[in-house]
């Protein structure tokens, strides 16, 4: 019902009164509510994105749920099984600052069923083993901080809120993420190659999750004018690259680029060249897992079909008699 209350309205001219004023109060610093007026454009790449990011946080629970049941420890399978409750709680929160904007959850749903919406294109990657829980949260969740710490001060206000909740759960995930990899670099062998070996495999998908390089971007430019991104994709990429290069070397861990090196002019660590061409495939459906994430999505949607049908039945029944 509430989305319904603030569909969009009309713009009108390009240079019209409202417009400048919404613009005016961007340049500001303010912070745009639900029932404040906006353009089109703004509305919807606020909903490409948010939903993005929910859709990302659904699909995430992914790869690691399929290692609950076999993580090495009780310990270590409560904090996992609490990670992914929490990720099912950040797309939810997610799904309700995009609902504020006029469109309803199961749009929003039903598009990523459909293979029509986008998600991060890092959950296309199996988890091959334990040491890849540990890469996940020491990389994938250390990205995503990265990414949305900024978020936290984005100009759209039920966005920044739900982001700064969601953030304090990441860094738990980050931390236990870099726990596991601690103890797998500091153990035998087998351990310490099993650690290098994910690292090696999930460096580069995690430099692709900030998005394609600005010059390739449609909407960066636009996002950070609104102040919907407070940073381009490839100013956080280098921040993620700068705090990341020096947790390797702790952990005794290589990271897998020839051309990794200490820019003293820059202040930042030079990388090599990331390859897009992996990168576009995986987002155009044709990554290792890009079937089985949406099978998977599409099959829990026809399991949950009777839940929804019986709390949709109650809440009638509970209509009916206060008629």
């Amino acid at each position: 019902m509430y989305a319904q209350m603030v569909m969009p309205e009309k713009n009108g001219d390009v240079s019209s009164p409202e417009l400048a004023d919404f613009e005016a109060r961007i340049d500001a610093g303010d912070t745009i509510e639900a029932r404040d007026w906006m353009p089109d454009g703004y509305r919807k790449t606020l909903i490409r994105q948010i939903s993005q990011h929910a859709h990302s946080e659904i699909v995430g629970q992914l790869p690691e749920a399929n290692w609950i049941t076999r993580a090495p420890t009780l310990r270590r399978k409560a904090i996992l099984l609490a990670k992914v409750q929490d990720e099912a709680g950040h797309g939810l929160y997610l799904y309700g600052a995009a609902e504020t904007l006029g469109v309803s959850r199961q749009e929003l749903v039903n598009d990523l069923l459909a293979g029509k919406a986008k998600y991060s294109s890092i959950f296309n990657y199996p988890t091959l083993n334990w040491a890849d829980i540990g890469a996940i949260g020491w990389l994938v969740d250390g990205a995503a901080i990265m990414n949305q710490i900024p978020l936290c001060r984005c100009s759209y206000g039920p966005y920044a809120r739900a982001m700064i909740r969601i953030c304090k759960e990441e860094s738990f995930h980050q931390r236990q993420g870099f726990e596991i990899m601690t103890v797998m670099a500091r153990g035998i062998a087998a351990q310490r190659n099993m650690a290098q070996d994910a690292l090696d495999r999930w460096w580069w998908p995690s430099l692709m999750m900030f998005g394609p390089p600005d010059s390739q971007s449609p909407h960066t430019a636009e996002s950070v004018r609104w102040k919907i991104k407070l940073l381009t994709n490839d100013q956080i990429r280098q921040r993620f690259i700068d705090q990341t290069v020096p947790q390797a070397d702790y952990l005794g861990l290589a990271i897998p680029d020839p051309d990794l090196k200490w820019n003293e002019e820059t202040g930042h660590y030079s990388f090599g060249e990331i390859d897009w061409t992996e990168f576009y495939n995986v987002i155009k459906g044709h990554g290792p897992c890009n079937t089985q994430r949406l099978r998977a999505r599409r099959q829990a949607q026809a399991d949950g079909a009777w839940v929804r049908e019986a709390a949709m039945a109650y809440a009638q029944k509970h209509v009916n008699n206060r008629k």
